[in-house]
């Protein structure tokens, strides 16, 4: 069954589509939460909290082909409020840590993720989502309701920040973000 029936039959109450969604999208939305909270309990939490919203909302969705759309905005939105709940930022040291297990000698990737989490939160967004999750830019304009010229904004200007918190180090474009601007 194509995502759009699938949709459509969740949008009239059907709750096994909507579960077939979510579980369609689940690595995407896990992925998305972890960049965002930092840790693999507070992700789950995260993509949880995202599925109830979903479900208690789901009737509210007014354009069928915006579902992942209107499903990142509501992680998103569970991910800040996680955030200001715990009255932390990203616990950054845990991140390393579990990186450092996995990475061993990819310092670079460490300093991104340091870097990336003392962006303002727009300019994070807009990068996480563009490089991280391959949204396109049309997309993440709709995700943060705004319009798509200010997304490239953020992008450069977000960009242009961790090249300065990154001390000026040249780093290859193609390791840091796998994706044209």
């Amino acid at each position: 069954m194509s995502e759009q029936k699938l949709v459509l039959e969740a949008k009239a109450g059907n709750k096994a589509s909507l579960e077939q969604l979510l579980i369609l999208h689940s690595d995407q939305l896990y992925r998305t939460a972890y960049v965002y909270v930092g840790n693999r309990e507070d992700a789950l939490d995260v993509v949880q909290e995202t599925a109830y919203r979903a479900i208690l909302s789901i009737k509210k969705l007014r354009n069928e082909q915006y579902f992942l759309t209107w499903l990142t905005r509501i992680l998103i939105h569970c991910a800040y409020d996680l955030l200001k709940k715990k009255k932390r930022e990203i616990p950054i040291e845990k991140m390393i840590e579990q990186t450092l297990d996995k990475r061993e000698g990819n310092i670079e990737l460490l300093d991104l993720v340091e870097a990336l989490n003392k962006l303002k939160e727009h300019y994070r967004t807009s990068i996480i989502l563009f490089y991280f999750q391959d949204q396109p830019i049309r997309e993440i304009a709709k995700i943060m309701d705004i319009p798509e010229n200010t997304v490239k904004t953020y992008l450069r200007r977000g960009k242009d920040q961790l090249k300065k918190m990154l001390g000026g180090v040249e780093y290859d474009e193609k390791t840091i973000f796998p994706r044209r601007v």
